[in-house]
């Protein structure tokens, strides 16, 4: 039996997005914690570059180009990829870190389960001109806004429900466009909760404990109230630092700099032709 059909007995992997030298570095250490603490899971990456990752036993890398004009919307991608192959997908964040063994028998309940989860989507989000956005769409939708939860999208699990999972994933894509076409490139977790809605799938909201993980955004907030401490974390955060801001000489950031506004261009184009197919969703 090969390699890859060992890695597609399981039936969860986990999934992430690695596009670009740092996030593939940081992917890189992500899928090095994977290998020794839950070496029977597989590591799904989506990637520009998946010979970078082929010494990795755990690591099914597969080539992608960027889709949506922030990036941030292509985790669904990581997502549907993982879900072709497993019965669910565990999304990370590429800068996350896992920092003990996991269970290897852990099973997901059908639908979503995420680490942090609002279940009023307005009590989360306090920007007026994104709030209109949500409103809109969710009417778009024929959804009651306040009934739309706020998933976190740093870590958050999507098993399969009977198909509802692939309605998920087709909401997403149809959702996050419009988003994008109005300057809300970010907050892919509002989308996660309206297209979750649209679909009828549920949201389970877990502390995930049996995947004990690090995130500097996350750590940082537990700093501020008291529930870690500044050494705990510094030395991870500092390896963090280093593979996602390494020192770069002033040419290569000016390259890097006109790479990604040329990108953000070319998805654009995309992005318009996309979505004048749909006109009246998308624009009126």
């Amino acid at each position: 039996m090969s390699q890859i059909e060992e890695k597609l007995k399981a039936k969860t992997c986990f999934g992430t997005l690695a596009l670009g030298e740092n996030y593939r570095s940081l992917a890189k250490l992500l899928s090095k914690d994977i290998e020794q603490y839950s070496p029977s899971t597989p590591m799904v990456i989506l990637t520009d570059k998946p010979q970078e990752f082929s010494d990795f036993s755990n690591v099914l890398a597969f080539k992608h180009k960027q889709q949506s004009v922030g990036c941030y919307h292509d985790k669904r991608c990581v997502i549907a990829k993982g879900l072709s192959l497993f019965d669910a997908c565990i999304f990370l964040d590429a800068d996350i870190r896992i920092l003990a063994p996991i269970e290897q028998t852990l099973e997901w309940s059908p639908g979503i389960t995420a680490h942090i989860v609002w279940t009023n989507i307005l009590k989360h989000n306090k920007n007026q001109y994104q709030l209109n956005l949500l409103s809109k769409m969710a009417q778009k939708l024929t959804l009651n806004l306040e009934e739309i939860s706020f998933v976190h999208e740093a870590i958050f699990v999507v098993a399969k429900d009977s198909g509802k999972e692939l309605d998920f994933l087709n909401q997403w894509d149809k959702i996050a466009p419009y988003f994008e076409l109005n300057g809300f490139y970010r907050g892919e977790g509002h989308t996660i909760g309206l297209a979750a809605a649209k679909a009828g799938l549920n949201i389970k909201r877990e502390s995930l404990e049996t995947l004990n993980f690090f995130k500097d955004k996350l750590e940082i907030q537990k700093i501020k109230r008291g529930q870690t401490s500044s050494e705990q974390i510094e030395e991870i955060l500092n390896i963090q630092k280093q593979n996602e801001y390494p020192y770069e000489t002033l040419d290569k950031k000016v390259l890097k700099k006109l790479n990604k506004i040329l990108n953000r261009i070319y998805c654009t184009i995309i992005l318009r032709y996309k979505t004048i197919k749909n006109f009246k969703f998308y624009y009126l």
